[in-house]
């Protein structure tokens, strides 16, 4: 199952948090080799993060466990791409809008969706994490998602159905060139996505009505 998790956190969101910010260290520090210096006790968790971003976790119904997540925080204030990554996109190039938020740190555990979710193949489950981030953002009035990528990615998205507008790269920030790329959520991406997966259903259980009117 999908969750969006918002400021201020629930306590019982705590051990979720954990997860992430542990998923994040084997996946970016462990398996990308990125150098990230905030790193500690085996979690990786930066500035932003303290800045009460909305994060989009995808969890094993049955066992509690993590299996994907991102990050999600508006343009209009401080953003990894703006603060990081400003030679990555042109000068002219305005991507702070209300209507754009940043994607950072999407990722998802491999092996805990072999083992908990077989009927999901691996070329799928990043496929499926990006399908959230459309639904999420088409629900709360996002129409464009920006984040920054390495090159490789850019066929993972494309074999996701995603449309990708790559408006630039820069050197400088590792081994490798690293891309500034702009992706629609419109409702024809979202079907395209979702027809590439076999998913016609949404991910996100609807809100109650009680906690809807909460």
């Amino acid at each position: 199952m999908f969750r969006i998790l918002q400021a201020p956190y629930r306590p019982a969101d705590a051990d979720l948090l954990d997860q992430m910010y542990r998923l994040r260290k084997r996946v970016f520090i462990d398996q990308l080799g990125w150098s990230l210096q905030h790193c500690s006790a085996g979690l990786e968790r930066d500035r932003y993060d303290g800045m009460d971003p909305v994060y989009i976790v995808w969890i094993d119904k049955r066992t509690g466990t993590l299996l994907g997540s991102t990050r999600l925080m508006p343009t209009t204030g401080p953003t990894l791409l703006y603060d990081v990554f400003s030679k990555t996109f042109p000068d002219a190039a305005c991507l702070a809008a209300p209507g754009i938020w940043e994607a950072t740190r999407t990722c998802v555990d491999c092996e805990a969706i072999a083992a908990l979710r077989p009927d999901i193949a691996a070329s799928d489950a990043f496929a499926t994490m990006c399908l959230a981030i459309i639904e999420c953002g088409r629900a709360h009035g996002i129409h464009t998602i920006v984040s920054n990528y390495e090159p490789h990615m850019k066929r993972v998205y494309r074999r996701a159905g995603l449309q990708l507008d790559e408006v630039g790269r820069a050197d400088g920030y590792g081994r490798l060139p690293v891309c500034c790329g702009i992706f629609d959520i419109s409702p024809p991406v979202e079907a395209a996505v979702r027809e590439k997966l076999g998913l016609p259903a949404p991910l996100f259980a609807p809100i109650a009505p009680e906690r809807a009117a909460a």
